[in-house]
């Protein structure tokens, strides 16, 4: 592979991943002017993101079995062209209600991409490569956090929330034209993959049941939603609690997202000394450590608006080192059936974060405790799980490949 051919993949295969963190960051700032118009609360609104956070955690489900049994670019076709339409779609929602389920369908199509991106990693590239290629795709999500939500707060305060939404549907259009010209067919049509649900059933119990896959796919989904609870609670924390504007909530937002891209890219460098296992594990524990100074701080009243972006700022580097270290371990022992591993990873990653947007919404209060309460219990909660489940995968640096087991057979 040439390098021309090397950064053209990872350029698309970042852009895939990225559509989803674009649908959600590009349209926070407008949380207030989408409330106003449907008549409604900031909170309300909040459950919008928790039905694409939803829609995501089923999809990948749905797109896992489809990317192996028709290969890895015809599903994809099928989700971008629904994430066009539905983003379209929301623009022209009238009701809260109707925006809710109309993400959830945004969702369903975006997941394709998701799934799709992490399993063509797994297929295009060699596996101990694939930690240093997944910390080169959090470089391109990267712009995400640091454009979408600055965008969407100038789009939203010239030309109004529908404009995103349209935005994001050019987006889509134009990733999918970049998919067709640019992107192999990583993986061959296995006719013999079946799409019964016993027999798919089957194929995700049998990823499940490999202990380096639970440990480190659950481990990294419950760290990440209290990075999603994060992304959930923001608007309500800086806009109506600091009563920052719609712009200046999207330079904050884009300035914290430095901490995350820029510790995913020193990840890149340590692995050239450390191995995965060794910087997950410090990273978790000091995740844990400023979760809990900022849980503490937080209670005692004795943080402003820059001491919260100092905390969440740091909390979001040691994101930057856990999250690419634990999606190349736990697709580390699969090769066929990489597409289910890459589905039961995002659905877990997405399901976790939904549940943490949905208990958030639940609190009343107009403090950044709720908030930084889920970021702490979920990353004690991740530490606890790796603790654990590092004690069952076996003592050897890599692990057999899992080939697809009898149950996606016809």
């Amino acid at each position: 592979m040439t390098r021309q051919k090397y950064f053209s993949l990872i350029l698309i295969l970042g852009t895939l991943t990225a559509l989803g963190p674009f649908s959600i960051d590009m349209y926070l700032p407008g949380f207030p002017a989408i409330a106003q118009d449907l008549r409604t609360t900031v909170a309300d609104v909040a459950l919008s993101l928790s039905s694409f956070f939803i829609g995501i955690s089923a999809g990948q489900l749905l797109y896992g079995p489809l990317l192996d049994r028709f290969g890895r670019k015809s599903p994809l076709y099928a989700g971008l062209f629904i994430y066009v339409l539905s983003s379209v779609a929301c623009a022209f929602a009238t009701s809260i209600d109707s925006l809710i389920v109309l993400r959830f369908i945004q969702a369903i199509g975006s997941c394709a991409a998701a799934v799709a991106s992490v399993a063509m990693v797994r297929d295009l590239f060699p596996i101990e490569d694939n930690a240093k290629v997944f910390s080169l795709l959090m470089l391109v999500v990267g712009v995400s956090p640091m454009v979408a939500p600055t965008v969407g707060g100038y789009v939203t305060a010239d030309f109004g929330w529908q404009m995103v939404f349209l935005i994001l549907a050019a987006m889509g259009a134009a990733i999918l034209v970049a998919v067709y010209f640019g992107l192999p067919e990583s993986s061959s049509p296995d006719p013999t993959y079946s799409l019964k649900p016993k027999p798919i059933l089957t194929n995700f119990f049998a990823v499940l049941k490999v202990p380096q896959f639970y440990t480190y796919a659950f481990s990294g989904a419950i760290s990440f939603a209290g990075l999603l609870a994060y992304v959930s609670g923001s608007p309500l924390l800086f806009m109506e609690i600091f009563k920052v504007s719609e712009k200046q909530y999207g330079w904050i937002f884009a300035f914290l997202s430095i901490g995350l891209i820029g510790a995913s890219q020193v990840n890149s460098i340590l692995l050239k000394k450390y191995r995965s296992e060794q910087i997950i594990l410090t990273a978790l524990f000091c995740q844990a450590l400023t979760a809990l100074l900022f849980v503490i701080a937080t209670n005692l009243g004795w943080l402003g608006l820059f001491e919260t972006i100092a905390f969440i700022f740091v909390y979001l580097c040691c994101l930057g080192f856990t999250f690419p270290n634990a999606s190349a371990l736990s697709m580390r022992p699969f090769s066929k059936n990489a597409g289910s591993a890459s589905a039961l990873m995002g659905a877990s990653q997405m399901g976790f974060g939904a549940l943490a947007t949905v208990l958030l919404s639940l609190f009343e209060a107009r403090s950044a405790v709720p908030m930084t309460s889920l970021m702490l219990g979920s990353t004690l909660l991740a530490l606890f799980i790796l603790l654990l489940g590092r004690k069952a995968i076996p003592a050897t640096k890599d692990q057999p490949e899992v080939e697809a087991p009898v149950g996606m057979l016809h």
